[in-house]
């Protein structure tokens, strides 16, 4: 599929000079702009009607008008249906970040609770990703941390176990969590087979909304402990009850009579947006995340949930009900997309009265509340950078600042880090790693490990993105350190042949005291900021945020070199073969040591895979 275009001409002429091509077939349509960037994605069912709307050269928002405008050239695709359609269009909006489009840019996955179904003994745990292990998924939950207060509380119900199964199997007595009531101990034998299956068929039956039968029978059965005269029993089952019901409260409001909807809210303020999303599952609340999707002025309510609803359920699976606080303008056709993709009904509602509303009136505050506290976070932001550029002579306020530190202890699991940081604040999906590759370098070398990370990060900029329009240089650089780090920065940006990029140094200052940094700049005098500037502050979180990182990634570096095991080196050694390794023999010097037939007799472990872990390991040199 090629861009058509006709004889240089733009705008209402080449959609005018276009539709002749088109057939009424639904589809989609993209619009070009002069370097072949993607304007505006669109869906159609009949493409000829759809793209003549655009041909008329009047009645159209400042927002259409400029978008037709910078149209040179279109491309089309048809698909069988207009659901079809639909699909492709989200796919693409998502992939191609077209600048018309609303676009939805924080698409994270949500975790589940699991309750495992491959061990004698099911455990509970928290679940993030592709849904592979054999079990029971309940969720989505906003976050981890609604969910891990859930699972702390039914720790406390349910007393079930959390460990992996390589340390259950090789338990010989009580852990901690047996001592404070948090696990029945399974694995050493203090609760049986069908006891612990009880336990968990509760578990099961509060995450699936029947929590009112678990706390029947918890009752009762507390209720004859006290009777028998079991008072320890009867204060562990109170206990229990007691944080059966401490779940409930977290989970503020629960409906009724709406057992499983996603209560989808907008609120829509300046050119900016929030959406609000609550999960109702299992007739409880497991929590709430707002979304703040680009948008941009003169775009109407139903637009913005409409892309909103294809977007985010483009990698999740919908509920069976979705409850909106504005119609939209497909609501049958994303209805019936929504439907095909979960294989079973899925229902869009704007609800008017009833619990149903009340949930959506709720989730409506909480989206104009968020909105709120986001508008006036980005109106402060927006003055620290306007000061940012003032205190260090740049000509506009940066929109992209990427700051840099490195970690190492003595040399050793050395990285460096970079975090951006912009209008919208920190933007953490950006941020990245460099191992340090470089073998010249003197262990400690700070001059030379920043030296490197720039050069890769600069070297790849110049060779993605060479003519700066795809808004990944940055407008400013800092570095932590003083004028050795920025003269080896700029012999970096010599070497490169870049000149207009403006660097500073963030150097501790005298005593190396919070608030006495010293600010580097390229053939200029150090300088000082006083120490109640909001600006100096600013550049601390900035500096903090990158020192925070790198030494972040540097431990989960150091740790996994010193978990590194030489069954690491070893073709066809996983993650789990290498625990079935190591949980039978012990140790990885033991799997050195053993016999091929000892070898072979390890669960998962193949005959030819024994022959090549014993050759490793004997057939050296």
């Amino acid at each position: 599929m090629t861009p058509r275009q006709k004889d240089n001409l733009t705008g209402h002429a080449l959609i005018q000079s276009l539709l002749a091509s088109l057939d009424s077939s639904p589809g989609v349509y993209r619009m070009l702009d002069a370097e072949n960037r993607v304007l505006y994605v669109g869906k159609a069912r009949n493409l000829r009607a759809r793209v003549s709307n655009y041909a008329r050269p009047a009645g159209h928002s400042g927002r259409i008008s400029r978008m037709i405008r910078d149209t040179a050239s279109m491309m089309f695709l048809t698909t069988r249906t207009e659901t079809e359609a639909l699909l492709l269009e989200q796919n693409l909006i998502k992939q191609l970040k077209p600048r018309y489009n609303v676009l939805l840019r924080d698409d994270k996955s949500f975790p589940n609770i699991l309750v495992t179904r491959d061990h004698a003994f099911p455990q509970i745990l928290k679940h993030r990703g592709a849904k592979k292990r054999k079990g029971n998924y309940y969720g989505p939950f906003a976050g981890a941390g609604a969910v891990n207060r859930t699972l702390n509380q039914l720790q406390k119900v349910f007393l079930l176990r959390n460990c992996s199964d390589s340390m259950f199997a090789t338990r010989t007595r009580p852990c901690l969590l047996h001592q404070i009531k948090r696990c029945s101990a399974p694995c050493t034998g203090e609760i049986s087979e069908a006891d612990y299956a009880a336990a968990v068929a509760d578990a099961e039956r509060f995450l699936s909304g029947r929590s009112t039968e678990v706390q029947e029978k918890l009752g009762a059965e507390m209720a004859a402990a006290s009777e028998a005269m079991e008072f320890e029993r009867a204060a562990a089952l109170r206990d229990r009850i007691k944080a059966l019901t401490n779940v409930q409260a977290s989970q503020g409001v629960n409906p009724r009579t709406t057992p499983e909807a996603d209560v989808v809210a907008l609120a829509m303020e300046g050119g900016q947006a929030c959406v609000q999303v609550f999960f109702i599952r299992a007739n409880q609340n497991w929590g709430n995340r707002d979304f703040y999707p680009r948008t941009g002025a003169e775009v109407e309510e139903a637009e913005v949930l409409e892309a909103f609803l294809g977007q985010f359920y483009d990698s999740k699976d919908p509920p069976r009900q979705i409850l909106l606080s504005h119609p939209i303008e497909n609501p049958d056709l994303m209805q019936e997309a929504l439907s095909e993709k979960l294989g079973r009904k899925v229902e869009i509602l704007v609800p008017q009265r009833g619990e149903k509303a009340e949930l959506v009136e709720n989730a409506q505050r909480n989206a104009r509340e968020s909105l709120g506290r986001k508008m006036s976070e980005s109106a402060t932001q927006a003055r620290l950078l306007a000061g940012l550029a003032e205190a260090f002579g740049l000509e506009s306020p940066p929109r992209r600042i990427e700051v840099y530190d490195n970690s190492h202890i003595m040399g050793t699991n050395a990285v460096g880090g970079m975090i951006v940081a912009g209008p919208e604040g920190f933007l953490k999906s950006q941020y990245r790693k460099f191992n340090i590759k470089g073998e010249d370098l003197t262990p400690g070398d700070d001059f030379g490990m920043m030296k490197e990370v720039l050069t890769r990060r600069l070297t790849r900029l110049q060779k993605e993105d060479p003519d700066r329009t795809g808004g990944m240089w940055p407008d400013l650089l800092l570095i932590d350190g003083g004028a050795g780090q920025v003269s080896a920065v700029q012999e970096i940006l010599d070497q490169l042949g870049i000149t207009d990029l403006a660097m500073v140094g963030v150097a501790k200052g005298v005593d190396r005291d919070h608030g006495k940094e010293e600010f580097h700049r390229p053939g200029q005098r150090p300088f000082a900021l006083r120490m109640n500037d909001p600006v100096l502050y600013f550049v601390q979180r900035l500096r903090d945020e990158a020192h925070r990182y790198a030494i972040g990634t540097h431990r989960a570096k150091r740790a996994k070199s010193l978990s590194a095991t030489p069954l690491d080196d070893i073709a066809g050694v996983g993650g789990t073969r290498k625990r079935a390794l190591l949980t039978h023999f012990g140790s990885a010097k033991a799997v050195s040591r053993a016999g091929l037939a000892d070898l072979k007799a390890v669960e998962g472990i193949s005959d030819t895979l024994a022959e090549t872990i014993y050759a490793h390991f004997h057939e050296k040199g």
